[in-house]
Order: structure tokens, then C-alpha cells, then sequence
């Protein structure tokens, strides 16, 4: 998912008419304005279907075939149509570059321009509170150009991809599994490997809370990481796959299990003590200045989300 590998797609979509996605999850993915655009497969099951029924072919470069995360009672596992032609280029261990400019040169597309590049755009500011939707724009006007953004915002974040295509150039990396707490340490590796770029860390209040103490490593080591917890006091994403496997009405020991309150965390007082500075914030505007200041600090800083 190189800035030059996703060129090369981009040629090859251009030269045959095909559509080009992606996994969900990718360990490291070249994105911004300027450089060929990939859509993800969605990681609800049901949204991940139609998006995947048009395709009565799928050629796999480096990818698995597409199959839902988990196994949900009454929901297909195999996410393609039924007969599709699944056909592997080239498996996740081969050289994918020679793969791809292989199937350009076969194609005859090596000099064609490619199709999807995405165009610069800015979102307009919102205002108000925040939600869903706004964060997205917020996001996508933050992003320096060149920055590394961390992404473990698995319930909160899956409005992100779209809205951030046309922002600065920037490298955005996500969980390849099901682990929960991958945001704050690999933007503590992000930021000694590439201490000239800017580090966003987004992550949720239950996955920050398992690698908390990444925040006191940041502040020891000054690193230039700005962190975003999304705060809605739940493992939301374990609230929804206990939904998704059918149990509709859970009761209240389960409810609590998934619960961050009582207490309620404080993530300002949390990071504030481990040497980080940072803010609450609930509205728009205080989220834009909020990230403004965090991004030109050159240091460690925290913004919990109130969601």
C-alpha cells in the first residue's frame, strides 16, 4: 500500500475499468491528496455485502479473500456473491510491487494516468457539538502534511477514511487484529522512528486504557505525539458485537462489564499526572484549537473527546 504500488493500481484501474479496495485493516497505508485513493471493505457485515456484490471477479494482491471478522448467527461469513472467481496475483509473502507492475506491463498500462487520485478538499468547519460526523471533518482539516496517523478508533472512526482522502499527504496505520490498546505504543514507535513528522494518535477511552502508561513513555521521552480519546465511557465495540451475535437484551452484570464509569475516567487528570498535557473537549471549536495547539507543540499532548 506504498504511495508507489497504489499508483501502479491506479493505472491498472484506469487501463481495465476495475474497482481497487482493500482490507479493512492495513498495517501501513500512503493516503492524501495526490495519490491514488482505495476504498476499505467495511467491517459491518451487512454494508460489507453490497459493497462487494457487483463484483463477479476479485484478484487478490497481498489480500485475503473477503470474510467477516467474527462468525455472526444468520450472517454469511464469505462477504462476495455467490460463484465469484476469487484469483491470488500474488500471496501476502510475495514481492506485491513486481506483482502489480507485472499485471501493468500486461495490461499495457504502465504509462496510462492513473484513475481514483485524490482531489485536495477541505472540509468545511462545523460548529455545534461534536459527533459522528463533524469529528470526521475535524480530522481531515488537522492532518499535517506528512504526518502518521494511528488509528484505533474502531467504533468511533469508521465515517474517517472518506472524509480524510483529500486531506495533506499523510501515513495512516491501523490493527491488523483483534487486539484492543495498539494505538498509544505504536505511536510511541511512529514517533521515535520518524521523530521529523507529527504522530495523531486516535484511539477510545477502553483501548487507551490498556497501554495507559504509554502516555508517561511520551512525556519521559518528549516525543511529538498529539492523542485524541474518544469518550463515551463504554467498549462500545463490544457493546455492538453483543448485539451483533444476538443477544439483544443483556443484562445487568453484562451492561456493567462493558461500562467505564462509575467511576468515570478522567483523562485530563490521568494524562496530566503521567507528564502530558491535556484538555477536555465538547464542541467544535474548542476541538479545532484544541488540535491546532497540540500539533504545534513539538510535545506530548492528550485531547479527551467527549462523545
Amino acid at each position: 500500500m506504498t504511495e508507489s504500488n497504489l499508483e501502479t493500481a491506479g493505472r491498472i484501474a484506469a487501463k481495465t475499468g476495475c474497482k481497487i479496495l482493500s482490507e479493512w485493516s492495513n498495517a501501513r497505508l500512503e493516503r492524501g491528496a495526490g495519490r491514488v485513493f482505495v476504498g476499505r471493505v467495511p467491517y459491518p457485515i451487512d454494508i460489507a455485502l453490497e459493497v462487494l456484490k457487483p463484483f463477479k471477479r476479485i484478484v487478490l494482491v497481498g489480500a485475503r479473500a473477503p470474510i467477516g471478522f467474527f462468525a455472526y448467527p444468520g450472517k454469511p461469513a464469505i462477504l462476495t456473491r455467490d460463484g465469484a472467481e476469487i484469483l491470488t496475483l500474488a500471496g501476502a509473502g510475495a514481492d506485491l510491487s513486481a506483482a502489480l507492475a507485472a499485471l501493468a506491463d500486461a495490461t499495457d498500462a504502465t504509462t496510462t494516468p492513473p484513475a481514483h487520485v485524490a482531489e485536495p478538499f477541505t472540509p468545511e468547519r462545523p460548529e455545534g457539538p461534536i459527533n459522528l460526523d463533524n469529528l470526521a471533518a475535524m480530522i481531515a482539516r488537522a492532518i499535517p502534511e506528512n504526518a502518521i496517523v494511528v488509528d484505533e478508533s474502531v467504533t468511533t472512526g469508521r465515517a474517517f477514511s472518506p472524509a480524510t482522502k483529500g486531506a495533506a499527504k499523510h501515513t495512516w496505520l491501523n490493527n491488523c487484529g483483534g487486539s484492543i490498546g495498539y494505538g498509544l505504543p505504536a505511536a510511541i514507535g511512529a514517533a521515535v522512528a520518524c521523530p521529523d513528522r507529527k504522530v495523531l494518535c486516535l484511539t477510545g477511552d477502553g483501548s487507551a486504557m490498556y497501554t495507559v502508561q504509554s502516555l508517561w513513555t511520551m512525556a519521559r521521552e518528549n516525543l511529538d505525539v498529539t492523542v485524541l480519546i474518544f469518550a463515551n465511557r463504554s467498549y462500545q465495540i463490544l457493546r455492538g458485537e453483543l448485539t451483533n451475535v444476538g443477544v439483544g437484551n443483556p443484562g445487568p452484570r453484562a451492561i456493567d462489564m462493558l461500562s467505564l464509569d462509575r467511576p468515570a475516567l478522567d483523562w485530563v487528570q490521568m494524562s496530566c499526572s503521567m507528564g502530558v498535557d491535556a484538555v477536555r473537549v465538547t464542541e467544535c471549536d474548542g476541538l479545532e484549537n484544541a488540535l491546532a495547539d497540540g500539533l504545534a507543540s513539538g510535545g506530548p499532548n492528550l485531547i479527551e473527546v467527549m462523545l
